[in-house]
C-alpha cells in the first residue's frame, strides 16, 4: 500500500509551479517533523524534476533558463540529504540503544515471572516494567516482531499467574479497556475522514499503539477487540474502494493520454512545407500539452511509457521545427544575399543612356528578382522599396527622354483639337471652308502619336470633320485611313518594296516600344499581343523578300 500512497501523493503535487515545489520542500526541511516526512521529501523531488524536465522540453532555449531554479533546489535537497543521513544515523543508534533496553526489559519480566510462583506481590515492579517498555522508543524493524511476541508472552504469563487483589487487576483491565475504546472511537472517527489515504496511515499508527497496550478483562476482551475491527474494516473498505476508483480512473486517464500522443504523432508526421505551417502546428501541440496536463496519472507501470511517447512526439515535431527553421534562415539569408546583388547592379545600371540595352538589362534583372526564393517580410518590403527605386529611376529618365513622350504629347493635342472640331458651329458661309482648312492644317502640323493609337485617332479626326464639314475632302488622306498614295507604284516590284520597307519600319517601332511598356505595370498581355505582331510581320517580311526576288527574275 506505500507504493500506491507515495503515487497519490504525486498527484497532489502535480498541479504545482517549480517555485512552490521549491518551497514547499523547503517547508517540509525545516519542519519540526521534517526528518521523518523523507517519503513525502521524495514525493516533492521526483514531482519537481518530471515537472523541470518537461519544460526544458518544451522551451526555445533548451531550457537554460531554469539552470538557476534547478541548482537552487539542489542545494536544497544537498541539504536535506546530509541532515538526513545524519538524522537516519542517529536514529539507527537510538534503536539499537531502544532495542539493548527492551531486551533487557524482556529478560528482567522474564526473571519476574518465571522466578516466583506467587507473583501478587510483584504487580507494581510488573507496572513499573510496563511504563518502562512503553518509554522506551522503536527499535529496528527486523528485531520489532520477535521483541514485541517475547514480551507480550511474559505479560500474559504473568497475568495468567498473578493471584493479586482483584481490585488491582480490574483496575489495571479498566485502564487498558478505556485506552483501547479511546483506540476504537479514534477509529470510528477516521472512517468518516475525507481523505482516505491520510486516515489509512493513521489507522497504521493506532493499531501499532493497540499492540503496546495490555490485556482487558476477558468479557471485554473479543467485543472490545470486534469494535476496533469494524472501524478498521469501514477504513480498509474505504480505503480499497479509493484505490480502485483511482485505478478506473487511471485507466480513462491513460486512454485519453493514449488519443493525444496519437493527434501529437499526426501532426510530427505531417508534410510541412513552410514557417507558417510549422507555427500553425506548433499552436496545436501547445494546445494539446496544455490538455495533457489537465488529464491526471496514468497507472504506475503505463505512466512513464504514455508519457515518454507523448514527450517522443513533441520533441520530434519541435525538432523538425528547429531543422526547418535553421535551413530556412539559411535559405533566406542566401536570398537576401542574392537581392542584394541585383540591387547592387540596379544602381550601377541606373543612370545609363543607353536606353534600349539598359531596358534589356533591367528587364533581365526584374525575371532574376522573381526567379528568387522569399525573404523575411521584414526585408522583403525594404529590399523590394530599394530595387523598384533604382528601376523607376532609370525608367523615368528613359521616359523622358524617348520619342514615345513627343508621341503620347502629339496624341493629346489631337484628340485636343479633335474636341475644337466637335465644338465648332457651322456658318454655312466661306468662313466654314477656311476654319476647316485650318483645322486640317493644324492636324498635319501635329506630329506621330503612338502606333496603336494611329488609327484610332484619324478616324475620330476624320468623323468630326465630316461631321461638321460635309462638304470638305480631306487633302492626300482617307477618312480615318490615313495618307493617300501619291502615286501607284509602277511595278509590281516596286510595290513590293515599298510594303516591304514600310512593314520592316513598322516591326522596328513596335519593338522599340516593347522595351518602354514593359516597365508599366499590367502590360504583360499587351506586350504579349506586340510581339506576336512582331512574329508575323517578320514571316511576312520573309515572304515578301521571296516574291521581290522572284520579280527580280522576272525582269
Amino acid at each position: 500500500m506505500s507504493e500506491e500512497i507515495k503515487e497519490n501523493q504525486e498527484q497532489n503535487l502535480a498541479g504545482k509551479t517549480l517555485a512552490e515545489l521549491s518551497d514547499l520542500f523547503r517547508s517540509l526541511m525545516e519542519s519540526a517533523d521534517g526528518m521523518l516526512r523523507s517519503k513525502e521529501a521524495e514525493a516533492i523531488k521526483s514531482a519537481f524534476y518530471k515537472l523541470l524536465l518537461k519544460l526544458k522540453s518544451e522551451a526555445a532555449d533548451a531550457g537554460e533558463q531554469f539552470v538557476a531554479v534547478e541548482e537552487n533546489f539542489k542545494a536544497i535537497y544537498s541539504d536535506y540529504k546530509r541532515a538526513r543521513a545524519e538524522y537516519n544515523k542517529e536514529q539507527d543508534a537510538l534503536k539499537a540503544k531502544n532495542l539493548e533496553k527492551k531486551q533487557a526489559i524482556v529478560e528482567e519480566l522474564k526473571a519476574l515471572v518465571e522466578g516466583h510462583d506467587d507473583v501478587s506481590s510483584l504487580f507494581p515492579a510488573f507496572r513499573d516494567i510496563q511504563d518502562r517498555w512503553r518509554s522506551v522508543g522503536p527499535v529496528p524493524a527486523t528485531a520489532f516482531r520477535d521483541l514485541n511476541s517475547s514480551y507480550q508472552f511474559y505479560v500474559e504469563k504473568f497475568y495468567d499467574m498473578v493471584k493479586i487483589n482483584r481490585d488491582l487487576r480490574d483496575l489495571d483491565f479498566r485502564k487498558n479497556y478505556e485506552a483501547k475504546e479511546k483506540f476504537c472511537e479514534e477509529a470510528e472517527k477516521l472512517a468518516g475522514e475525507d481523505n482516505v489515504v491520510a486516515a489509512f496511515g493513521e489507522l497504521q499508527k493506532l493499531h501499532e499503539q493497540w499492540k503496546d497496550l495490555g490485556p482487558v478483562a476477558k468479557e471485554f476482551r473479543e467485543s472490545i477487540w470486534a469494535r476496533f475491527q469494524a472501524a478498521t474494516s469501514v477504513i480498509n473498505k474505504r480505503y480499497q474502494a479509493h484505490f480502485e476508483e483511482l485505478k478506473e480512473k487511471q485507466k480513462e486517464n491513460l486512454e485519453a493520454k493514449t488519443a493525444l500522443c496519437e493527434k501529437a504523432e499526426e501532426i510530427a508526421a505531417r508534410e510541412i512545407g513552410s514557417l507558417q505551417q510549422f507555427n500553425e502546428y506548433a499552436k496545436e501541440i501547445a494546445a494539446i500539452q496544455a490538455d495533457w496536463r489537465k488529464i491526471g496519472f496514468a497507472t504506475k507501470k503505463d505512466n512513464q511509457r504514455i508519457y515518454e511517447r507523448f514527450r517522443a512526439a513533441c520533441d520530434a515535431f519541435f525538432a523538425r521545427r528547429r531543422s526547418f527553421y535553421e535551413e530556412y534562415k539559411s535559405r533566406n539569408e542566401e536570398n537576401v544575399n542574392k537581392k542584394l546583388d541585383i540591387i547592387r547592379r540596379a544602381e550601377e545600371l541606373k543612370n545609363s543612356t543607353e536606353w534600349k540595352a539598359t531596358t534589356d538589362a533591367f528587364l533581365k534583372l526584374q525575371q532574376e528578382w522573381k526567379e528568387i526564393g522569399a525573404v523575411s517580410r521584414k526585408r522583403s518590403e525594404q529590399l523590394w522599396k530599394q530595387f523598384r527605386a533604382a528601376c523607376d529611376e532609370f525608367f523615368e529618365a528613359r521616359d523622358k527622354n524617348s520619342p514615345a513622350a513627343g508621341q503620347h504629347a502629339n496624341l493629346k493635342a489631337k484628340k485636343a483639337l479633335i474636341a475644337q472640331i466637335k465644338e465648332y458651329t457651322p456658318s454655312g458661309d466661306a468662313a466654314d471652308s477656311q476654319a476647316a482648312a485650318k483645322f486640317e492644317a493644324d492636324w498635319k502640323a501635329i506630329g506621330f502619336v503612338p502606333f496603336k493609337e494611329k488609327e484610332a485617332v484619324n478616324a475620330a479626326f476624320a468623323e468630326a470633320m465630316k461631321e461638321k464639314f460635309p462638304a470638305f475632302r480631306i487633302s492626300g488622306e482617307r477618312a480615318g485611313q490615313g495618307p493617300r498614295q501619291a502615286s501607284r507604284p509602277h511595278s509590281e516590284k516596286d510595290a513590293l518594296i515599298k510594303k516591304f520597307n514600310a512593314l520592316q519600319q513598322e516591326i522596328e517601332t513596335i519593338e522599340n516600344n516593347i522595351g518602354f511598356f514593359a516597365a508599366s505595370k499590367n502590360s504583360e498581355a499587351f506586350i504579349a499581343q506586340m510581339r506576336s505582331k512582331v512574329e508575323s510581320g517578320k514571316a511576312e517580311l520573309a515572304a515578301l523578300k521571296e516574291k521581290i526576288r522572284k520579280a527580280e527574275e522576272g525582269e
